[in-house]
């Protein structure tokens, strides 16, 4: 298992180094570049598998399950634009209107890479950071405006847009 997520990630660093270097005939220096990539890539693609949380990062691949990604990239795409929307609002107000928090949400998922991508979803959507996770499922975001402090109102706005799709994904 380990030895097959070292090679997945290594290959996948170089082939990123490659098109961002272009290494091909003609340029000086190739042999160390390549020397370099290839040295590069092991050594990151090796730490990174030794970070790496011990739970499988891949599925079993389905129609129903694709089908609920695309789902959920879409949704995603739909929820990041209305909150940089609002952030841009915020930050050209002249009164700055912003009530900045941390709410403790509770998620009900069950799966740590569903989890794992819930947190980055509401981290890469502007207005929301998650700054801590515990192991019963309480996610603690910070907020750029709360609204609620209640934690279910909280969590229908922060986290029921991305858990529902991400149940039928990943359970």
């Amino acid at each position: 298992m380990r030895l097959s997520s070292f090679l997945r990630v290594f290959f996948l660093l170089l082939i990123c180094w490659v098109l961002l270097t272009w290494p091909f005939p003609g340029t000086p220096g190739l042999w160390e570049k390549w020397i370099l990539g290839i040295t590069l890539s092991a050594l990151v693609a090796y730490l990174e598998i030794r970070s790496l949380p011990e739970f499988p990062l891949y599925l079993p691949v389905s129609p129903v399950r694709f089908f609920w990604c695309l789902v959920y990239a879409l949704r995603f795409f739909q929820l990041m634009v209305v909150a940089n929307i609002d952030v841009a609002y915020r930050v050209l107000h002249p009164s700055l209107p912003i009530k900045p928090g941390i709410v403790k949400v509770k998620t009900c998922l069950k799966n740590p890479l569903a989890r794992m991508i819930l947190a980055n979803s509401i981290t890469l959507t502007p207005g929301t950071l998650v700054v801590d996770m515990d192991s019963d499922g309480f996610i603690y975001v910070h907020w750029i405006c709360v609204t609620c402090q209640e934690e279910e109102n909280a969590r229908k706005i922060i986290v029921e847009p991305f858990e529902e799709i991400l149940k039928k994904i990943f359970e």
